[in-house]
């Protein structure tokens, strides 16, 4: 059975599963049918408009729970498609691999804020402190809130109103093999409530990245998720959302150019070896100016996923901005959902 997770990344939209309900509210109806306890409702707003949207930002064949994990947050590594594991600038990479934040100087804040489709939010927030001698600390949180959902016995009859939401606390270190080689982990604690049922888990993330500085060039390996439910909404315990991910960025010498390429997901089965990489994103970041930067995007399998019969419209492209006045920069992100609409992002970063 599943549990609750109304996130972006496992799409698998088909249109003609327009009229299911997500997994987890499928659950949670049938086990409130065959207990008669109380069922889940509908969401405050049409029915058919809800329905078509948490079809459609799940992935109904995932036997994956906290879902939410893979939901990227931070506009920056949105704009460029996700492919952020070989990124050593940003604070946010605690997120896609800790390894990452030993390159950070001072202590880096970052807060993000996603409006997803109707009124689903995500926020998150992340920083990291270096302790002489002993490495780099970092710290995050991301926050999911699905809205509000209307409760209803087994005749329809409306009884109160509850909210859906998730969040997980992260904690991390990375330090150096050598001059060129960082590595890191994090631990995290995950919580999910849907009305009166709830679960939580607890996981690993474990990182290692290379850099060749006279190539501007770094290569990166993540395994996010690692780990088990502590609890769960009923009595299946179900995998968290693994993810083994292999990544490079490389900067141009000539020009203000840095391209990121990540291939995700490689430990799910496929049917050949070339469908294990169909999970790629890749992304650019071109610096105009010291005060403005250009962002591009791509994700591969959500654009496929997000196809309705021939057309694709831009679903899987994704378009950001960043602005840099003084010590902050504030970033923006767009990314198509095709057919269904969009998902904007905002941020703000700083260093003290």
């Amino acid at each position: 059975m599943r549990c609750p997770n109304p996130t972006e990344m496992d799409y698998n939209y088909n249109p003609l599963n327009k009229l299911s309900f997500s997994p987890c509210l499928n659950s949670v109806f049938r086990l409130n049918l065959s207990n008669s306890l109380k069922l889940i409702g509908f969401m405050r707003k049409s029915v058919f408009a809800a329905i078509i949207v948490i079809s459609g930002i799940i992935n109904i064949s995932a036997q994956n729970t906290f879902e939410f994990l893979r939901m990227d947050l931070s506009p920056r590594a949105a704009a460029l498609g996700g492919s952020f594991s070989a990124n050593q600038d940003d604070p946010d990479v605690i997120f896609y691999n800790p390894a990452g934040i030993k390159e950070l100087s001072a202590t880096p804040v970052s807060f993000s804020f996603t409006k997803h489709l109707m009124d689903i939010n995500f926020a998150s927030f992340s920083m990291s402190k270096e302790f002489e001698n002993i490495g780099r600390f970092g710290a995050a949180v991301r926050y999911a809130n699905y809205g509000t959902f209307t409760k209803a016995d087994e005749y329809a009859n409306k009884t109160g109103e509850y909210s859906v939401n998730e969040v997980a606390l992260v904690v991390g270190y990375a330090d150096r093999f050598d001059e060129n080689f960082n590595y890191g982990a994090n631990i995290k604690f995950i919580h999910s409530a849907i009305s009166e049922y709830s679960s939580s888990a607890i996981a690993l993330d474990f990182g290692l990245q290379y850099y060749f500085p006279e190539e501007n060039i770094s290569i990166a390996l993540s395994a996010l998720h690692l780990g088990t439910q502590l609890s769960s909404y009923i009595e299946t315990k179900e995998d968290l959302p693994l993810d083994i991910t292999l990544g490079v960025s490389y900067k141009l010498k000539h020009l203000p150019l840095k391209g990121y390429l990540d291939f995700h997901r490689l430990n799910e089965k496929s049917d050949g070896f070339a469908e294990r990489f169909k999970y790629f994103t890749a992304g650019a970041e071109f610096q105009i100016s010291k005060v403005l930067t250009l962002r591009l995007g791509y994700e591969n399998q959500k654009r496929k996923e997000l196809k309705i019969d021939d057309f694709s419209g831009l679903a899987g492209f994704n378009l950001g901005v960043g602005v840099t006045i003084k010590s902050y920069q504030f970033n923006y992100a767009y990314s198509s959902l095709g057919e269904i609409g969009a998902i904007h992002r905002i941020g703000i970063a700083t260093s003290f």
